[in-house]
């Protein structure tokens, strides 16, 4: 096949993106070393966002079907594995924005008025694509900010199922928890009330601690009881109102945990913790990102209005997709109390090469 050659600058639009750096202090007649710094930076993380969404997409298309192959989780996996690093790579490159200092920024600040990150329609659609709900926002009127074009690509996005609904649906279908002669979680139920019962036992035997001090550490356990019980009453689950991950996929996950090296949960086990990975890179983005503005700003408002530092440091800790996923941890038991699976289930999630 004939094909025509290519050169670099041409391929890669070179003298579109070389030469789209204009500077508002230019434009106004006080053109500011640092502004080229601040504008390549930002650009640098766009086109990065774009590269996540992209993968993130693939992802979401994977998960939409009706059942998802074996090999297409290895690819979901590997897809993460890829977002994970750009965050990281995202992280550092704050440390190059720090070269420039609050004087530097303020060379040119004033010309960018009301232009924010508030306005940045990839990163709003990225937040919604993973599953971010409008509720969990610390500012849920952000797309007040967005012009009209972008307003409704955020809306197409909205539209969609979002990654944290096909996932919870994907393991709501997760097999192997029961069987006609066998129910994984009244094991699993047994052994997390003699857990409880046991930490009651050597508390209330402790005659170190206080009576007081004592009985407190008690009422608290029990307390945790009670949110483990609600994973056996689908009533129950439904009154808890910081879990938003439905109860059987909230069971999923904990069996996949558990019984992770299974080989047939390996892969799965990889795909949940990636999840929870990017989630805690998306944190520490959104963390470093409140750090930075701090160091630069201080306590003035962002240029779109917002409370600069404050606001982006609330985000870090409220505005979380995968936060359920990540909290099966505190609901695992250690190996030496996990229920063994019947041969049958052990067997189906094994696989064997004979020679």
């Amino acid at each position: 096949m004939d094909t025509k050659p290519v050169y670099y600058r041409d391929y890669l639009q070179l003298d579109k993106i070389l030469n789209a750096q204009t500077l508002q202090s230019e434009l106004h007649g006080a053109k500011a070393h640092d502004e080229t710094l601040f504008i390549i930076i930002h650009q640098a993380y766009e086109l990065w966002f774009k590269q996540i969404l992209t993968e993130i997409e693939s992802i979401t298309d994977i998960f939409s079907k009706d059942t998802v192959p074996e090999q297409q989780i290895a690819v979901a996996v590997g897809r993460l594995h890829r977002i994970n690093r750009i965050f990281e790579l995202l992280v550092q490159q704050f440390g190059i924005l720090e070269t420039m200092t609050s004087l530097d920024f303020m060379d040119f600040r004033d010309f960018l008025h009301p232009a924010s990150g508030f306005q940045s329609a990839q990163f709003r659609v990225l937040e919604t694509t993973l599953g971010l709900l409008d509720s969990n926002r610390v500012n849920p009127t952000y797309v007040n900010n967005l012009d009209p074009s972008d307003a409704q690509k955020l809306t197409n996005a909205a539209s969609k199922p979002s990654l944290f609904e096909l996932v919870e649906r994907w393991l709501e279908k997760m097999p192997f928890q029961e069987t006609e002669n066998y129910t994984f979680w009244k094991d699993y139920k047994k052994v997390i009330q003699a857990t409880f019962e046991k930490d009651r036992n050597d508390l209330r035997h402790n005659s170190y601690i206080p009576e007081p001090e004592r009985n407190q550490s008690i009422e608290r356990i029990n307390k945790m009881e009670e949110g483990f019980n609600a994973l056996f009453d689908p009533n129950l689950y439904a009154q808890i109102t910081d879990r938003r991950m439905s109860q059987r996929a909230t069971l999923a996950t904990i069996f996949i945990s558990l019984y992770r090296e299974y080989p047939l949960l390996q892969l799965p086990f990889q795909f949940l913790n990636s999840l929870i990975e990017m989630d805690e890179n998306f944190t520490l983005w959104r963390y470093r990102h409140s750090i930075m503005t701090s160091r630069m700003i201080g306590a003035r408002i962002g240029t779109g209005g917002s409370s600069g530092s404050d606001y982006l440091a609330k985000t870090s800790l409220k505005q979380r997709v995968f936060v359920d996923i990540k909290n099966v941890s505190g609901m695992l038991i250690p190996r030496s109390a996990i229920p063994p699976l019947p041969n049958e289930i052990a067997k189906e999630l094994s696989f064997v090469f004979e020679l």
